[in-house]
């Protein structure tokens, strides 16, 4: 039975990137998104102000350092800060419409939107979010080679919402080959592409070749693949003080995560895992003993073994670039997530 270490979130390394790497661009950012969420002035409240405030912004930070590995470190053009707010937008609307499809009443530890004011309004916002964060894109471009970029923004979001609908339809009676297929579709859709984005769009709006962005793209995209793994085996791993939502949600909503589909082939398809993951009601008692069983599967270690070989060819795809500070700390990053070392 593997054990992780549940005290830092994944999150933590990019605090300290942008306390020291990122230091100069940080009042820069601050300042862009407050020009943002201007125009929405009276239709925020509280809640969504605190997402923004709490949020740790890992997917900027991978844009500007992905920008500043080809850029160096004197300052950064506006349009790159400009992607970096408005990448951040684009994953708020992401979360506001997760939270809505799951109805979870927790975001970071705080009343979701929809628990705060509604489904409706929820959507609304959400969609407010989205809207601004295209804008944002647009206004990012200043040559013609950067026009590549909105249709990269607009497929990243189309790919997302086809995540969202492709977890949703997973059948469970799937054989676990085909179920590993659909989740590592999914997770490409819901979480990788949006990685690949912050990276690609680094790369281009900082004025790197096409070839160079695309191969950041691609770290992009191996970064978010492992976060989700870790982010799937922490929801079997950590409790709700811990990650600020309900323990085993994936099981309790039967979302097919990664352990929990080599858990189920693991067990059998008559195991009360897999009878859940299958419609069969569970009770909160129920629900624990299936998390400790699941986590007593090889499955739980798969997941992270899987997890660890995206983040280890993250790096590996990094090796082209120029050996500066900034590369080394998307390197970091990518061993930080599977690591989680408090």
């Amino acid at each position: 039975m593997l054990t992780l270490d549940t005290g830092a979130p994944a999150e933590d390394i990019a605090l300290g990137m942008r306390s020291e790497l990122l230091a100069d661009d940080l009042p820069h950012f601050d300042a862009i998104l407050d020009e943002a969420l201007a125009p929405q002035r009276d239709y925020l409240s509280d809640t969504e102000h605190a997402i923004y405030r709490q949020g740790k912004r890992l997917r900027p930070a991978v844009l500007l350092l992905a920008a500043r590995m080809v850029h160096g470190p004197a300052p950064l053009p506006r349009k790159v800060l400009q992607g970096a707010v408005s990448l951040e937008m684009l994953h708020v609307a992401t979360l506001i419409h997760d939270d809505i499809v799951d109805d979870s009443a927790l975001r970071r530890g705080l009343p979701s939107v929809n628990a705060a004011r509604g489904t409706e309004a929820a959507v609304l916002v959400g969609d407010l979010q989205f809207v601004q964060a295209i804008r944002g894109f647009v206004r990012a471009i200043d040559r013609d080679s950067d026009m590549a970029l909105i249709e990269l923004v607009l497929d990243t979001a189309f790919q997302i919402g086809c995540g969202e609908l492709d977890e949703l339809r997973t059948d469970m009676n799937q054989t676990p080959e085909r179920l590993v297929a659909h989740y590592w579709r999914t997770c490409d859709r819901k979480t990788a592409v949006l990685f690949g984005l912050a990276a690609e769009a680094g790369v281009t709006l900082a004025g790197g070749r096409t070839s160079d962005a695309r191969r950041a793209g691609f770290f992009g995209r191996r970064l978010g693949r492992a976060l989700q793994v870790m982010d799937d085996l922490f929801d079997l791993a950590q409790d709700e003080a811990g990650s600020g939502k309900p323990h085993g949600m994936d099981l309790l909503r039967r979302r097919a995560s990664l352990p929990l589909v080599y858990a189920m082939a693991e067990l059998g398809p008559e195991h009360r895992v897999s009878r859940a993951m299958r419609g069969e009601p569970l009770d909160a008692d129920g629900l624990e003993r299936c998390v400790a069983e699941v986590r007593g599967t090889t499955g739980f270690s798969r997941a992270y073994a899987d997890a660890r070989a995206q983040a280890l060819e993250a790096i590996e795809l990094l090796r082209p670039f120029p050996a500066n500070r900034y590369r080394y700390a998307l390197g970091d990053l990518a061993l930080h997530i599977v690591d989680r070392r408090p």
